[in-house]
């Protein structure tokens, strides 16, 4: 039993790492990432680090690389993915030339720390992803029973994720300033349409179904402007995060906080299908 159960643990940290990679790999190759790394503030990170963890604490419960049944374990789990992140990111960043003796040890450790964010939520979720689908049924009666925070929370992780890899382009600042108060109202609008149909619709894996009778408008009222509105609190977070916001006036952090809301929001309704 104990060697099953070691053999077992062995292929779930192999698939962690082979998660972190898959997950982790664009955000390693992105040149602003690695000036992030070297400059972002250490509070800020420090931070966003503890924020991580404790989405990976809770999503452990719902799809860890390791099966958990406590809080403790969810713990261990969580601990696990943001190590195998680190190691991970501190490979592939040696491989690159990236980590140098030369460097600063504050920098090499900016540079790992923020890169093994995205590492260590693939490093979770592994199961899921790159599992063999043994269990897949109890798994998803999971999803399904975990009532409204639940389904809250997995739009979070969702949007967190693909918020993170398009945050710290040059781009959502770009496109930003080039759009009026008109694209701005209408980007809005387009990311709450697109959530609702993604969630509700078109029948995509995973996809919710609505309390059995519940109306459209009620459905939109309780998922879709929630789950909008976590978009754009973990948009604002992220670059925030990221010193994107600093020195910027109210009206263009608005606007860049909706640009970088329509890529947080469709992860939030295809957190499922990842989750």
């Amino acid at each position: 039993m104990a060697a099953q159960l070691n053999r077992d643990y062995a292929i779930g940290l192999a698939r962690a790492f082979a998660g972190a990679i898959l997950f982790g790999l664009p955000l390693l190759m992105t040149m602003e990432m690695w000036a992030i790394g070297l400059h972002i503030a250490p509070a800020r990170l420090l931070l966003f680090l503890l924020f991580n963890f404790a989405v990976l604490v809770v999503l452990s419960r719902f799809g860890g690389f390791e099966r958990t049944a406590t809080l403790t374990e969810d713990v261990l789990d969580a601990l696990a993915a943001q190590a195998v992140g680190m190691i991970a990111s501190i490979a592939i960043l040696a491989l690159f030339g990236l980590l140098r003796l030369d460097l600063p040890f504050d920098a090499a450790l900016g540079q790992v720390a923020i890169q093994c964010v995205p590492a260590s939520f693939g490093a979770m979720i592994a199961r899921k992803q790159l599992g063999s689908g043994e269990g897949d049924e109890d798994e998803s009666l999971a999803h399904r029973s975990a009532g409204y925070a639940g389904q809250l929370f997995l739009m979070l992780t969702g949007a967190l994720f693909f918020a993170f890899n398009v945050a710290p382009t040059e781009e959502m600042i770009l496109i930003a300033y080039k759009m009026s108060a008109g694209h701005a109202l209408a980007l809005v609008l387009a990311s709450l349409v697109l959530l609702h149909i993604l969630v509700f619709t078109v029948g995509l894996a995973g996809q919710e179904a609505g309390p059995e009778g519940a109306a459209p408008l009620r459905l939109f009222l309780v998922f879709t402007v929630p789950g909008y509105a976590i978009a754009l609190l973990v948009s604002l977070y992220v670059l925030w995060t990221f010193g994107s916001l600093d020195g910027q006036d109210s009206f263009t952090i608005a606007r860049i906080v909706v640009v970088l809301g329509f890529p947080a929001a469709t992860g939030a309704a295809i957190a499922r299908l990842v989750v």
